[in-house]
């Protein structure tokens, strides 16, 4: 049952936001700006419920997209492991890609995860906000995520600030509403900040073909390096 996945506080918490967000940008700041029976707010309603469909519809895709499982019957190509003709390195080789949790091979890319306790195919990381690894088969659908989101943030902080710009708060604006305001503008330049740094993350690790993990490891194996060298 893959359903469960869905009852976890974090993939709540993300259900709530992206509820509370729609709501407040298209019943509180639309209507207050433009009105929703009008022209251009039938439009940008329509916008913004396109782009919160999008992140609905990708987040749930990465919720329940496995997100690639190493086959039980893969074994390394020995022939390819090494271009040496000596044997001792190609098994040194082939033993590295032996997995000590799950004892079993795994392919090059493949990562053993400790929260899903099975190695991960082409493994980013494991995203507590989806309660699912990003790898092989979900990778697409979480980016779409981060993508759709970063433009719905962007959308509504326009729509917020837009909507303050334009109201007169000498006459219409008690404290209450002027804190409401803040609040709200707050936390969509908060997550455009986010979701904007974790986008433009992602674009540099598709460009370089890398995945976060090994950047990270790439960065801890260079630190190692200067160690020994400054020894």
């Amino acid at each position: 049952m893959k359903y469960p996945k869905f009852f976890s506080i974090p993939v709540v918490a993300v259900f709530l936001l992206m509820g509370f967000v729609y709501y407040i940008t298209v019943f509180i700041f639309i209507e207050d700006w433009v009105g929703l029976q009008s022209s251009s707010g039938t439009l940008n309603a329509m916008i913004f419920t396109f782009l919160a469909s999008m992140c609905l519809f990708s987040f749930s895709v990465g919720v329940l997209s496995d997100p690639g499982q190493t086959p039980s019957s893969y074994i390394p190509d020995v022939e390819d492991s090494s271009s040496v003709s000596d044997q001792e390195p190609k098994k040194n080789s082939v033993q590295s890609k032996l997995c000590d949790k799950c004892a079993a091979y795994k392919p090059p890319r493949a990562h053993h995860c400790r929260v899903c306790r099975r190695c991960i195919l082409r493994m980013d990381h494991h995203c507590l906000w989806i309660n699912n690894c990003v790898g092989y088969w979900n990778y697409k659908a979480f980016f779409t995520l981060v993508l759709y989101a970063t433009m719905a943030s962007i959308y509504s902080t326009v729509i917020v600030i837009s909507c303050s710009c334009q109201k007169d708060w000498r006459y219409s604006g008690s404290t209450p509403l002027k804190i409401f305001y803040i609040a709200c503008g707050a936390m969509m330049l908060a997550l455009c900040a986010t979701l904007g740094t974790l986008l433009g993350w992602h674009i540099y690790l598709i460009t370089h073909n890398m995945t976060t993990i090994e950047v990270f490891t790439f960065c801890s194996y260079v630190r190692v390096e200067l160690l020994l060298v400054t020894v």
